[in-house]
C-alpha cells in the first residue's frame, strides 16, 4: 500500500505540473494487467473493480432504473495496489443500474457505466449488475458455428443490420432488429425469400455485421424519429447496440435478442463475424476512457495534443498495456460469452503487430475456426512507427490475421477514390498483373509481375487465405453505382456484365470472398460515396432487386456452389498455389490459368478459368480437351458438353472448364 501510495502521488504531481501529458509519462502508470476489473456477480454479493491510477476518490451509484431516476445509495471505492479500485457489495444486486465516477486533483468527471460494462440501459448510460445466464437462449450450451478446415473456404457477406430488414418489402416484422434478421420463413415481392431464408439459399457462410456494439450517434431512447448510422462511433464496446433491440430502456433484452440471432445463424449453418473498432472511441474528451483515466488510453502528439489516425478525433494506443488488456479481454469475451465466429478489425493499421497477434493467439485458442482479418491501413498519419503497425505490406508478420486486398478491389472496377477511374471489368488498362495478383492471393509467385501491380509492388502474404478478396463494401459506391459512373455510356447488359464479371474473379480467387450485402442482385445507394448517416432511403435493401435481377442472383449463387463444390479454388497454402496454379494466356482485358493435380483433392484433375473483359468474344485456343461448366449465364457441374481445338468466350464473362 506504502509503494501504491508513492507512485500515486507521483502521477499526480506530473499531471498538475503538466496538464498536456507527455507520451512517456503515461508507462509510468501503475498497471494492473492481471486484475479482474469485470464485474463480479454472484446472489450474495458483487464485487466492484475500477482501474484509476490518478483517481484520488472514486464512487459507485447505484439505480432502479436505467435512466431518469435518483440513485438509491451511493458508496466510496477503496485503493488497492496498483491503481485499482474496489467495492464489494453484499446482497443479491441482480438487475441493479450503477455508475462509476472518479475525481482527479479537486475535479468530479463525468459519471460512468465502466469501460468493462457487460450490460447498460438506454443510451448505454448507466451499467446494470446481471446474471449473464439468464440471457442464454435455449440449448446455447451446445451451440457454435460453422468449422473450416482452411479460412478461405469461408465466404462472407458484409452486411448493416438495419438495412437488411427495415424496407417495407422486406416481409420481417421486427424490422431494423437483431431478432427481425434472424426471421425466418420472410418473403418480399411475388413471394421471393429475404432474410436469413435468402442468405442461406445464397449459400454464404458466414455474415459480417456491421458494428453492433453500443454507440454513440443512434439515440436509443427516441426510436421512433427515423435515425441511421453505420456505428463506427463506439461507447460500449463489450454491450450490443440497443437500438437495433425490442427494448432499448432494459438492459438485457438487448443481450438475449443479440444472442437468439447468434443460435439462429448458427442453427442455420452460417457463422457471424463481428466488426470491432477499438482503434478509436465516439468522443475523445467526453469518452469512457477518458471519464476514468484521462489521456492513458490515446496516442498523443509531442506537444500532449491527440494524434489521428483514424480521422475521427482520437486513436488509440494499442501497445500501451492497459489499453492491450482491455482488447484482449473483450475480444475474448465476446468469443465466450456470445460466441462469435470472428472480428473484423476497423482501420487495423493503428493497433501494433505484437497486440494483434496476441489476440490472434488467444482468440485462436478459444475457437479455431475464428476469422480474424481487418483493414490493413491508416485514414490519416500515427505516432506508432510503421514497423510496428499491422499494417498490409506488414502481413507477413501477422501469421493468423487477415487483410482486405485493395489491389484486387481496385485492379477490378478502378480507384474507389476516383469516380471515372476504370479496372479490368469495365475499361481499365494495364489491371492484368493486379487481377493476377489478386487471383492467387497477394502470395509469392513466379508468374507475377510485382513492378506491374498497382499497389504492392511485392507479395505481402504468406497464405492465399490472408488477402481479402472483395469489390465492394460499405464504405465507397456500392459495385453498380461505381461502375454506372465510371461508364455512363455503356448499356444496362455491358454493365450488369461487368458486375457479375468482378465476382466471378472474387469468388474463383484464392483469397476469403467477401460480398457487399445486395450485391447479388445489383444493389444502388443512389450514387452515394458516403451513405455512413443518411437516411433508410438509400441504405436500405430494396428486395424488388431481387426480382428485377433474377437472374444475376441465380448467377451469384451458381457461383458460390462453384467455390463450395471445389476446393481447388481455396488452397489453403502459397506451397499448393505455387505449385498448382498455372497462368496461360495474359492479355488486355483476358486473364486465363489452370489449376492442376486434383488441387487440394478437388474432383476435377484441372481446371481452366478464363476471364474476358473485352467487348468482344474472344477465340481461346485449347490444347486439349476440356468439358465445359461455366459458359455465360450456364453452370454445368457435370461438364456435359466437351470442347477442344478452340473456343470462343463471350464478351464480359468468365469460363470454367475441366478435366478428369
Amino acid at each position: 500500500m506504502k509503494l501504491f501510495s508513492i507512485l500515486l502521488i507521483t502521477t499526480l504531481l506530473i499531471i498538475s505540473c503538466n496538464p498536456k501529458i507527455n507520451l512517456k509519462n503515461y508507462d509510468n502508470y501503475p498497471t494492473a494487467e492481471n486484475s479482474n476489473l469485470w464485474v463480479q456477480y454472484s446472489k450474495t454479493e458483487t464485487s466492484f473493480n475500477l482501474w484509476a491510477p490518478t483517481a484520488v476518490k472514486v464512487r459507485i451509484d447505484l439505480f432502479d432504473k436505467g435512466n431518469n431516476s435518483e440513485p438509491i445509495a451511493t458508496h466510496l471505492m477503496k485503493p488497492l495496489k496498483n491503481g485499482v479500485w474496489n467495492r464489494t457489495i453484499t446482497g443479491d444486486l441482480n438487475g441493479t443500474y450503477y455508475t462509476f465516477q472518479t475525481k482527479t486533483k479537486d475535479k468530479w468527471l463525468d459519471k460512468t457505466p465502466g469501460i468493462y460494462a457487460k450490460a447498460t440501459g438506454v443510451n448505454g448510460i448507466r451499467a446494470m449488475v446481471l446474471d449473464m445466464n439468464t440471457t442464454n437462449p435455449k440449448g446455447w450450451k451446445n451451440d457454435m458455428g460453422p468449422v473450416l478446415k482452411s479460412p478461405n473456404e469461408a465466404i462472407i457477406y458484409e452486411l448493416h443490420i438495419r438495412d437488411m430488414t427495415i424496407h417495407p418489402n422486406s416481409g420481417a416484422k421486427k424490422k431494423g432488429t437483431f431478432i427481425g434478421l434472424a426471421e425466418g420463413g420472410t418473403v418480399g415481392p411475388e413471394n421471393i425469400k429475404t432474410g436469413i431464408d435468402h442468405l442461406k439459399v445464397l449459400g454464404i457462410t458466414h455474415i459480417h455485421l456491421l458494428p453492433s456494439f453500443d454507440h454513440y450517434s443512434i439515440d436509443e431512447a427516441n426510436l421512433d424519429t427515423p435515425q441511421f448510422n453505420w456505428g463506427y462511433d463506439p461507447k460500449n464496446y463489450n454491450v450490443p447496440e440497443g437500438s437495433y433491440s425490442t427494448d432499448p430502456f432494459n438492459a438485457e433484452v438487448r443481450i438475449k435478442e443479440y444472442k437468439q440471432m447468434i443460435k439462429t445463424f448458427h442453427d442455420n449453418g452460417i457463422g457471424v463475424v463481428m466488426d470491432v473498432v477499438y482503434n478509436h472511441t465516439g468522443k475523445t474528451e467526453e469518452s469512457l476512457f477518458n471519464q476514468e483515466v484521462p489521456g492513458y488510453y490515446y496516442r498523443h502528439m509531442e506537444d500532449g495534443s491527440y494524434s489521428d489516425a483514424a480521422a475521427c478525433g482520437n486513436e488509440t494506443a494499442s501497445e500501451r498495456v492497459m489499453m492491450k488488456k482491455f482488447m484482449l479481454e473483450s475480444l475474448t469475451y465476446w468469443t465466450k460469452e456470445y460466441h462469435i465466429d470472428g472480428f473484423r478489425f476497423d482501420l487495423m493499421g493503428i493497433h501494433d503487430i505484437e497486440t494483434m497477434n496476441e489476440i490472434a493467439e488467444k482468440i485462436t485458442k478459444i475457437n479455431p475456426n475464428t476469422l480474424l482479418y481487418g483493414e490493413g491501413w491508416t485514414a490519416k498519419g500515427s505516432p506508432l512507427p510503421q514497423n510496428n503497425r499491422a499494417l498490409k505490406k506488414n502481413m507477413q508478420r501477422l501469421p493468423k490475421i487477415a487483410a482486405f486486398s485493395d489491389d484486387i478491389r481496385d485492379g477490378l472496377k478502378g480507384s474507389v477514390f476516383k469516380d471515372m477511374d476504370t479496372g479490368f471489368v469495365n475499361g481499365g488498362e494495364n489491371k492484368e498483373e493486379s487481377i493476377k495478383f489478386g487471383i492467387v492471393g497477394g502470395i509469392q509467385h513466379s508468374q507475377i509481375n510485382y513492378d506491374s501491380v498497382n499497389y504492392s509492388h511485392a507479395p505481402w502474404t504468406l497464405t492465399p487465405w490472408q488477402s481479402i478478396s472483395y469489390t465492394s463494401c460499405h464504405d465507397n459506391h456500392t459495385l453498380f453505382d461505381k461502375l454506372m459512373i465510371s461508364k455512363p455510356e455503356s448499356s444496362e447488359v455491358e454493365l450488369k456484365a461487368m458486375h457479375k464479371l468482378a465476382n466471378a474473379v472474387v469468388l474463383t480467387s484464392q483469397g476469403i470472398p467477401f460480398l457487399h450485402a445486395g450485391v447479388e442482385f445489383l444493389r444502388s445507394k443512389d450514387r452515394e460515396h458516403n451513405s455512413y448517416n443518411l437516411p433508410d432511403r438509400i441504405n436500405r435493401i430494396d428486395w424488388g432487386l431481387k426480382v428485377k435481377n433474377k437472374a444475376v442472383f441465380q448467377y451469384f449463387k451458381n457461383l458460390i456452389s462453384l467455390r463450395k463444390s471445389h476446393p481447388a479454388f481455396h488452397m489453403s497454402s502459397a506451397e499448393e498455389v505455387q505449385n498448382n496454379l498455372k497462368f496461360q494466356i495474359v492479355e488486355d482485358a483476358l486473364v486465363s490459368y489452370t489449376i492442376g493435380n486434383h488441387a487440394n483433392q478437388d474432383d476435377w484433375k484441372e481446371i481452366l478459368v478464363v476471364y474476358n473483359a473485352n467487348k468482344s468474344p474472344y477465340r481461346y485456343q485449347l490444347n486439349k480437351p476440356y468439358q465445359l461448366a461455366v459458359y455465360k449465364e450456364e453452370f454445368d457441374f457435370k461438364g456435359s458438353k466437351v470442347i477442344k481445338d478452340y473456343i470462343d468466350v463471350p464478351p464480359i464473362s468468365m469460363l470454367v472448364a475441366f478435366t478428369k
